[in-house]
């Protein structure tokens, strides 16, 4: 579907709004400054979603969508794989020095318990966050499921994940967030699947927010 120019803004301000919410909770998690970069919006159909992230093995983070929202959705936080590592680093105090990471090679996924712990973690904190910011800006419930680790190739994964969905998913919204600190770099993605319906009463739900009306 097609944004209009003020629903692109609305949703422009929602991922500042959420995107803030999150480095805030990130923040204090980690007991360090944290800085974000203004969050790239994308709007791209589902069968492109591949050529936006590496394609690498690396963590996600995985949210069913609950709350108001009609037909349900999911939510995954992606990390390149070295965020991924230094984000768990971080939580568990290992010092990653901010370089990039060597991988073990013939392991399944170089991702410990420990690491995947602090990365489900980290993903619930944020995304929790992130939905709440979101639900208060635009008056409609959005709470996350118990989140769901997968460690996979990034396409491959949401590939498997659009088969599971049984209502019409056409486009993606793509969140890019760069997290950073004085001593770390992270990045990451947010990516939100709903079926079409939902993304329209959201679209109308965000250009009422910004023509001063109240959200239908």
């Amino acid at each position: 579907m097609e944004f209009t120019a003020i629903q692109m803004d609305a949703l422009q301000e929602l991922a500042n709004i959420g995107s803030a919410h999150s480095a805030t909770t990130l923040s204090q998690m980690l007991n360090t400054n944290i800085g974000m970069s203004v969050p790239k919006i994308d709007i791209i159909d589902i069968s492109k979603v591949g050529e936006f992230l590496t394609d690498e093995l690396t963590p996600m983070v995985v949210f069913e969508l609950q709350g108001e929202i009609p037909h349900g959705g999911f939510l995954i936080l992606h990390f390149p794989r070295d965020s991924a590592k230094r984000t768990a680093n971080i939580v568990q105090g290992i010092e990653s020095q901010n370089k990039t990471i060597p991988w073990p090679e013939k392991v399944e996924h170089p991702f410990s318990e420990m690491d995947q712990s602090a990365i489900i973690e980290v993903g619930n904190i944020m995304v929790s966050s992130f939905l709440s910011a979101a639900s208060d800006l635009i008056g409609l419930v959005m709470l996350p499921s118990p989140p769901v680790l997968v460690v996979d190739m990034a396409h491959a994964a949401i590939t498997s994940l659009i088969a599971q969905m049984t209502v019409e998913v056409d486009d993606v919204i793509l969140f890019k967030v760069k997290l950073t600190s004085d001593e770390h770099k992270i990045a990451g993605n947010i990516l939100i699947f709903l079926e079409v319906n939902t993304l329209q009463q959201i679209a109308s739900k965000l250009e009422a927010m910004m023509q001063g009306g109240t959200p239908a």
